[in-house]
């Protein structure tokens, strides 16, 4: 008896390192069912069928809900995902939402809506003005490469311009996104934002501020050896065009932007007295960009 009792807890074990290995919650559920066909079958249409199920029948929906937008982006089904968000993501848990909005911005980009995703971007920067970010945190938990790791309200905010400043980019709308650009670089100076700022200020033809940008890039150096390789690059493309005098610079698309983001840190601020010190921090550029 003895001896099969330890069978039994052998081949449990086995079983709960069959589900570690492969990242599959234990258990019968469409669910488990779906995660196991994405993860261990790699059948990504019976894993959509599967997640559609679980959803259907309320099974962990916010996680099938996810997974299976996730799956069917990579099937560049991106539109799909869209329209299964949107569609019953009020099925979710309030806690989810923010995931969900991360996921339709990428699914966004992904599918070419820029202006969807530049709105939903504004909603992101309008909650974390009302305090309503990371359900009412100051910091939380981020996923990367498989990576956890914790951000906090100031990144959030930068990463989030960032993302904004590039949906600008695509719409050629470059004054605003030098804007944006720049405001992320005062909350948290990052290496590839500087990049696209530098890119930025080139397709305005400002290369002498570009090279400025791009030069103290190289100069601070980088643990990320393709933000150095792009900032190298974009010196190069600078050295293959004429110099331009850049005295003489048009404020008029910058000042429409930053009229669009004030209304974070102004029109907002009657109704709720959360006001976050970052964007303190962020209502004083017009002053310093005017110098």
């Amino acid at each position: 008896m003895e001896g099969a009792g330890w069978k039994r807890r052998g081949g449990g074990e086995k079983k709960d390192l069959f589900h570690v290995i492969h990242k599959v919650p234990p258990g019968d559920s469409p669910y488990v069912r779906a995660k196991h066909l994405q993860l261990v079958e790699k059948d990504a249409d019976a894993a959509i069928l599967w997640f559609w199920k679980a959803i259907n029948s309320r099974d962990r929906v916010d996680s099938a809900l996810k997974d299976m937008a996730v799956v069917m982006k990579q099937q560049d089904r991106a539109e799909d995902a869209v329209e299964a968000i949107r569609s019953f993501r009020h099925l979710c848990p309030k806690q989810a939402q923010e995931s969900l909005d991360n996921l339709l911005i990428d699914l966004y980009k992904k599918c070419g809506r820029v202006e969807e995703q530049i709105e939903l971007l504004k909603q992101k920067l309008h909650m974390i003005y009302l305090g309503e970010a990371f359900n009412g945190k100051t910091t939380k938990t981020a996923r990367s490469h498989g990576k956890k790791f914790q951000i906090n309200i100031k990144q959030e905010t930068a990463r989030i311009l960032g993302n904004l400043g590039w949906a600008y980019m695509q719409q050629n709308n470059y004054g605003a996104a030098e804007v944006v650009y720049r405001k992320a670089q005062m909350i948290e100076p990052d290496g590839n934002k500087a990049c696209n700022l530098g890119l930025c200020l080139i397709r305005q033809g400002r290369y002498d501020d570009a090279h400025r940008v791009l030069e103290d890039v190289i100069l601070a150096g980088s643990d990320d050896w393709k933000t150095i390789k792009k900032a190298e690059e974009l010196m190069h493309e600078i050295d293959l065009r004429p110099a331009t005098s850049t005295l003489e610079i048009d404020f008029g698309t910058e000042e429409e932007i930053m009229g669009r983001i004030d209304l974070l840190m102004s029109d907002w601020s009657p109704f709720r007295s959360r006001r976050l010190p970052i964007f303190e921090e962020l209502s004083t550029f017009r002053d310093q960009i005017a110098c």
